[in-house]
Formats: structure tokens, sequence, C-alpha cells
């Protein structure tokens, strides 16, 4: 070999090496300024549904419940006790995808068929134009809102963005429908559909019941046949999707978006039992095998992050979509479920909005915190991208969520100066408290709720009446005027839609129109 073959061997060598260092370096760069992320989101999950206590007190149902891992990740991180969300789910995951309030966005109801009303409205009113077909990505669909999506912004910086579970984003036949067409990479479960027909892999995750294919689960397909519970199959399938994307040597962005515990209310075997020799109604058991199925899935994410070493580089966030079912197709009494809460899903009292919130973001937060601070969903975009190192981005939206990291940094905030709003000009189906069309604020210890078809209004000090059982409106009519007033004010600026009055055949006064609250 002569000389200066050896010499340039040696000059390939430093090269190599100088290469291999320098992408290595520039690897723990990206790794030490894009943390990974999971968002582990629960379908109906309500605030009590938990071991976890979310309240000053624990309760009979935090007693009733078993979720060890939400107790692990509670005393790993930051527990919220009055995190919201609006009171159905399709609303929520636009609201989160989006960053916009509903009364923005206008997807106020839950979305299935394209163009298609799923729901007929209450007599006496006429629901608007909302947009039905849910967030798209282009501006060519009818009836949507069109976005610039959390996932697609991550995935322009850098990030590997993966939904593993219900999607629900848009209508069948909508280009959403496929969550790859609103920013992710990789899409394992999702569709239109906003529930599963089955959570048995021996019913292929099909309502074996019903002709349609709608709800079946899509792919899922090496699963079928199989002795398996769909909480257990996605959990697995994130697992896989999470270790590929680091042997990619990305960050990930994983929504891990369970199915559990909406309907059909079907026992986990794996935990059904103990619940029905603990005496639980036959319903109800089952309900709480779906939560503590949902646990265990939680727990196998944190232990799986733990054994790859990835726990220290990963930000946890535990939210749900709605408050939990409690009008129909659950055991015993209804709107009782949520307690001390008042009414469940589909309602804007507390039992239908406030859910159980946990974030873990290693290094920030402080072990075993609480904070009674306010966040509501659409919070969620503007604080992910933040987590992400990523602020230079633009979004055909105008974003109204408020980031939450100086929360999560032990910033206390002031909910006096802080307003949260809902607004809901649609038809749920079930009736119950707080549940029909209406528009909501929360400030301060006060709530103040407006009823469309009846002009009416409930006023709670939510702080020392948080069960919502005594409306205050009548005692105090200057709050409700200046409540009313605030929440109209909002209405007004974001071009809110309200449904029409059928006796009069005009649209529903704002709510400081019509009562003599106008100033």
């Amino acid at each position: 070999m002569t000389k200066s073959f050896q010499k340039i061997l040696f000059l390939c060598g430093v090269f190599v090496a100088f290469t291999s260092c320098k992408s290595t370096k520039n690897n723990q760069a990206i790794t030490a300024k894009q943390p990974n992320i999971i968002l582990f989101l629960v379908d109906d999950m309500g605030w009590q549904d938990t071991s976890v206590p979310f309240w000053t007190e624990k309760t009979p149902l935090n007693s009733r419940y078993h979720t060890p891992n939400m107790e692990r990740l509670a005393k790993e991180g930051m527990k919220f006790t009055q995190a919201y969300a609006t009171p159905i789910c399709t609303p929520t995951r636009v609201s989160l995808m989006s960053g916009m309030n509903a009364a923005r966005h206008r997807v106020t109801n839950w979305t299935f068929k394209r163009d298609t009303l799923m729901v007929a409205p209450p007599a006496g009113l006429k629901m608007p134009e909302w947009n039905l077909n849910g967030a798209q990505s282009s501006d060519t669909i009818p009836r949507s809102t069109y976005i610039t999506s959390l996932p697609e912004i991550l995935r322009n910086n850098g990030y590997q963005t993966i939904i593993v579970g219900k999607a629900h984003f848009g209508a069948f036949r909508t280009p959403s429908a496929d969550p790859t067409n609103l920013g992710f990479d990789i899409n394992i479960g999702g569709h239109a559909a906003g529930q599963p027909g089955s959570y048995y892999g021996t019913d292929n995750f099909r309502d074996l019941n019903r002709k349609t294919t709608d709800y079946d689960v899509p792919g899922l397909e090496k699963y079928h046949g199989k002795d398996i519970f769909l909480t257990e199959a996605l959990t697995q399938e994130a697992i896989s999707a999470m270790d590929d994307a680091v042997a990619d040597k990305k960050p990930f962005y994983l929504y891990l978006s369970q199915y559990a515990l909406h309907t059909p209310i079907q026992g986990d075997p794996r935990f059904e039992q103990k619940y029905k020799d603990a005496g639980l109604d036959p319903t109800e058991a089952k309900y709480a095998s779906l939560i503590e199925g949902m646990d265990k899935s939680l727990g196998d994410i944190l232990d799986h992050l733990d054994q790859k070493n990835l726990s220290k580089n990963t930000i946890i966030l535990f939210m749900s979509d709605n408050g939990g079912l409690s009008a129909v197709e659950r055991g015993g009494v209804k709107h009782t479920h949520n307690k001390p809460l008042s009414s469940g899903k589909g309602s804007v009292h507390e039992g239908g909005i406030r859910e159980p919130m946990i974030v873990k973001w290693p290094g920030i937060t402080t072990a075993n915190s609480t904070t009674d601070d306010f966040v509501i969903i659409e919070d969620y975009f503007p604080t992910l991208l933040e987590m992400a190192g990523i602020t230079k981005y633009k979004t055909v939206q105008t974003v109204d969520g408020k980031s939450f990291t100086p929360i999560l940094k032990g910033k206390k905030q002031d909910n006096n100066t802080r307003a949260l709003f809902w607004h809901y000009p649609n038809n749920w189906g079930p009736t119950g408290p707080g549940i029909g069309a209406s528009s909501t604020i929360r400030k301060g210890d006060w709530k103040l709720i407006y009823y469309h078809l009846n002009r009416s209004f409930e006023l709670f000090n939510i702080t020392n009446d948080i069960g919502e059982t005594t409306n205050l409106a009548n005692q105090d009519p200057n709050k409700v005027k200046a409540l009313a007033q605030e929440l109209s004010a909002y209405l007004r600026s974001v071009n809110a839609q309200m449904p029409t009055d059928t006796n009069t055949n005009t649209l529903v006064p704002w709510p400081d129109s019509d009562t003599g609250l106008r100033k």
C-alpha cells in the first residue's frame, strides 16, 4: 500500500468520523430542542371517572374507579382542577386542531355524513348553517372550516406526526375523514366515525347487529378474529409507531386518542369481573372496566418510555374531550354520574365540560403539583407548539387559544381577568340540566348560561356551588347584565351563529339584546 493511498484512507476516515460526530451532535441538538410530545386524549371521560381526586376532597366515585397510572402521572406532573373542553366531541377536536373557539370555527355539533344533519332541531328553533363537514386543510369543501392544523405545523418543523385511535375531525367523503389529509404522517384507526362498532377483536371491531360498515375501526385488520380489546390493540400500535419514529431519529407527536369510554359500553374482560364482584350495576361494571383498560394503556405507554430511556425528553398531556356520559345508556340515575358536578356529556353544566387533565413536562412541571387556573381545549394548540420550540408559524385561521406553558412553569394565572366561552347553537338530542342550544361564559367564580329557546339565564357561583344547584340570576341581575354584555361582545366579535326562532322567523337575539341588558 503506498503512502499516498494510506493518506487518502486516513483523510476519508477523519471525514467520516467528523460527519458522524457532527450528525450525532445535530441529532442530539434536535432532540434537546424538540421533545417528543404525547397527547393522551380519552373519549367521554368525566371529571370523576378516576381514582385521582380533582376536587378538594376524594369522592365516592374516586373510590369506585381504579386508575393507578393516572395516579402515577399526577405524582410526576401537574394536575389541573379547572380544565375545560366543549360539551361534545367534534367541536373539541376541531378546537384542538385549530386553536379556535367553537363559536369561531362553527363546527358546533358532531359530524358524520357529508352535508347531512344528524340531529333534528328542537321544536321552536331552526339550527344555523353550521360547519357540519368539519375541519379541512383546504377551502374547497362547503360548510367546513379551513385550517392550518396543529400536526401540519409540527410535521413541517421536523416531527413525525402520529394519530392512533379516534379522529372525528370531518365527515365521511371529505378529505379530513382521513387524518393524513390534516397533517398526520401516520394514521392508525382514525376516520369520520365518532365511535367504534365494537371493542372486540373477535368481532373485527364491527357492530355485528348493523349492516353499515361506517363504524368499523380501520387499519386494525391484523387483530381481526383475535381475542384482544380495542384499547389494547391501539396501545400496541402506538408503541410500535413510537419505536419507528425513534429508529428514524425523529421527534414524534403521538396523538393517542382512545375510543374508550365512548359507547358502546362493552366490558373489558381484563377488568370487568372485579367490578361485578363489587356489586356494581352490570352496565356500570362494564363502564368501570373501560376506565381501567384506558388507564392500563396509559401505564403501558409510561412503562415503554421508561424502558426506552425516552421519559426525560417526552412531554405527556392527559385530557378528555367532554364530560362523562350520563343522560343516556348508563346504569343508575340519569345526570348523576359526574357528581358532585351537575349533568354530563352534552351539557354546559360542569359535568359536561370540566375534564380531568394532567401534564408532565420533564424538567419544567413540579412533581405532584396542582393548579386551579382555567384552561380550555383551544389552549392546547399554542401550548404544544411552544413546547416544541416552534415560534414562527402562520395559520389561515385566527387562534383563540392561550398557551398554558407559564402555568406549567409555576406562574399563577388570574382567573378573574380571563373569560372562557362556549357556544352551542345546536341540538344534541337528549334532555337534562344544561343540555340545549346555549351560549355560556365563565369568569372568576361566576358562570352565566343563556338558553336560546326561551331566552332564559342561569347564573351560578361555581366556587361556592360546584354542583350548580342554585340559580342566582334573579338575585343578582347586575352580575347577569355584566356577564351577558361580555358574552355578547365576544360572540359578535367572532361573528358567532345564532339559531332562528321559528315562531317569529328571526334570529335568536344576543344574550344582552332583548332583556334590558344592553348598555
